[in-house]
């Protein structure tokens, strides 16, 4: 058995360990604000119990980040504060729109935690992100079962599929846009629905945060973003409806009168810049990555470029506004 590492014998953090523990800090720090309204305004048992942990997570993240920045002497982010959320606004999600919000967080934590911890190699650091991991990994096994419980779980198709093993014996399955197009493979019908699900929470939110914005000029980036996943869903729609390939779709994106928006302006642009938009190039890259028809490729490219488009008209508003963060920058030593 070897002898544990202390802390004092660990190296310097490398620039991907610092890039992931500050992304890591905004991310818990906007959760910890969004979800002390959700639990506040939440009235289902579950769902609040949910967005209980979530806040106790968000803290105790929090905390152990501020040690291991104080620690190595690094800033601290401002991140988001008591001033960024109203916890006692008026209801404005229904619970089941604030329990997809749940699953979200840990769609998104299960896509970023494991992405950092390989990128880490410090076991201090690496021990963090496996922490958190092994977190959300819970929490989205009890969230996808109250879902399930309460059947609002957006379950992808349900197929009969062929039970023979079999070789592509020709260029033409690849084909799609011009020579008339093979059916739809599993990996294909698994992408597009991951995808159009998402859009479908995407566009609800986008749809709300419209509402519940002050800024005109943001209220018009939220309302440009509803646009573009329309579009989403209608090109996706198209192969999946031509294949007869059911997609779920949920009745409960309910939202009630805005009275006083819940959250500032700053906090509802940085969940659309990074969770909607970051976790959709995520999506749309991978599918592409396994997607071999041509007309999908086609429809998926258009979709990435137009996506890039928006989320990068995105970051230029939060910097016109000065919320946007400067990350850590190294010590400058050119001459």
């Amino acid at each position: 058995m070897g002898e544990q590492v202390s802390s004092h014998h660990f190296s310097d953090l490398t620039a991907n360990e610092v890039s992931n523990l500050w992304s890591s800090y905004l991310k818990n720090s906007m959760e910890q604000r969004l979800f002390e309204y959700f639990y506040a305004s939440c009235e289902d048992d579950q769902t609040r119990k949910i967005a209980s942990r979530i806040i106790e997570h968000a803290k105790s993240t929090l905390k152990e980040l501020d040690t291991i920045f104080d620690h190595e002497n690094l800033s601290t982010p401002h991140a988001f504060t008591e001033q960024d959320v109203t916890a006692d606004a008026h209801k404005v999600f229904s619970d089941t729109f604030i329990l997809y919000f749940c699953h979200d967080i840990t769609m998104l934590s299960m896509s970023t935690y494991p992405s950092a911890l390989s990128d880490c190699s410090r076991p201090d650091i690496r021990e963090f992100f496996q922490k958190r991991i092994e977190a959300f990994l819970s929490l989205q096994n009890d969230v996808i079962n109250v879902m399930l419980e309460k059947g609002v779980y957006l379950k992808p198709a349900q197929l009969e599929m062929e039970n023979e093993v079999d070789f592509v014996r020709s260029k033409k399955y690849l084909s799609g846009l011009f020579t008339g197009a093979r059916p739809v493979n599993a990996p294909e019908i698994a992408n597009l629905t991951r995808i159009s699900h998402r859009a479908q929470f995407s566009k609800m939110v986008f749809v709300t945060f419209h509402k519940l914005a002050h800024k005109v000029e943001l209220k018009e980036h939220f309302s440009q973003g509803r646009n573009g996943i329309e579009n989403v869903l209608e090109s996706l729609s198209e192969v999946l409806e031509k294949e007869n390939i059911p997609l779920s779709a949920s009745g409960d994106f309910k939202i009630s009168p805005v009275e006083m928006s819940p959250f500032s302006d700053r906090l509802m642009l940085f969940f659309v810049n990074t969770c909607l938009g970051m976790f959709c190039f995520q999506m749309v890259s991978q599918a592409l990555n396994s997607t071999l028809r041509s007309d999908i490729v086609v429809k998926l490219t258009k979709i990435s470029t137009k996506m890039r488009k928006y989320y990068s008209a995105g970051l230029l508003l939060a910097i016109k506004e000065g919320w946007f963060e400067q990350p850590p920058n190294p010590v400058d030593h050119k001459v």
